[in-house]
């Protein structure tokens, strides 16, 4: 069985990132191996200008590898359509209970809507909407979880995605 996808989706500045990264601690400490990926719509560098892995990509690698002591970075060329699916089927370490993806509203994994009420509404399908996380009144048929809240929305994401267990990761 693949590893399941969580999304959160919310506008820019809403603070995705803020709760997720409050949301890790509470998952691991349940038991949970937890990865996140971001999609980052506006493009990102990470490498370094005249590091050997920058080099090496330049001269026209479509992948580097940098392997160090406890990590590894990867620098690849990708379709610009990739799916948060392929990323995990491709790269991700299978032992893995749950990936945290921050983006993707649109391609049909559950997901957690962030709102914040200076930021107005989502547009977003409530097809697969397993909560919204919001400091205002929203009338919904999923739970209403204030941002703040983190362990009550651990409890629900541990509900709906339990552990999986050696038998799954075998297969």
């Amino acid at each position: 069985m693949s590893i399941p996808i969580l999304c959160f989706v919310g506008r820019s500045n809403s603070g995705k990132t803020t709760l997720i990264e409050r949301l890790i601690p509470e998952l691991v400490k349940a038991g949970y191996k937890v990865a996140t990926v971001k999609h980052a719509g506006h493009g990102f560098d990470l490498d370094t200008e005249g590091k050997d892995s920058w080099r090496h990509k330049r001269a026209g690698a479509s992948t580097v590898m940098v392997l160090s002591k406890g990590s590894l970075a990867m620098f690849a060329d990708v379709n610009d359509d990739i799916k948060v699916s392929e990323l995990r089927d491709r790269f991700l370490d299978q032992s893995l209970d749950l990936i945290i993806a921050e983006g993707w509203k649109s391609e049909g994994f559950p997901k957690i809507v962030v709102v914040r009420d200076q930021l107005g509404e989502v547009p977003v399908s409530q097809e697969g909407m397993i909560a919204v996380l919001s400091n205002k009144k929203i009338d919904l048929d999923v739970p209403l979880i204030d941002p703040d809240d983190i362990p009550t929305l651990a409890a629900l994401i541990v509900r709906q995605f339990p552990k999986r267990s050696s038998h799954e990761l075998e297969s």
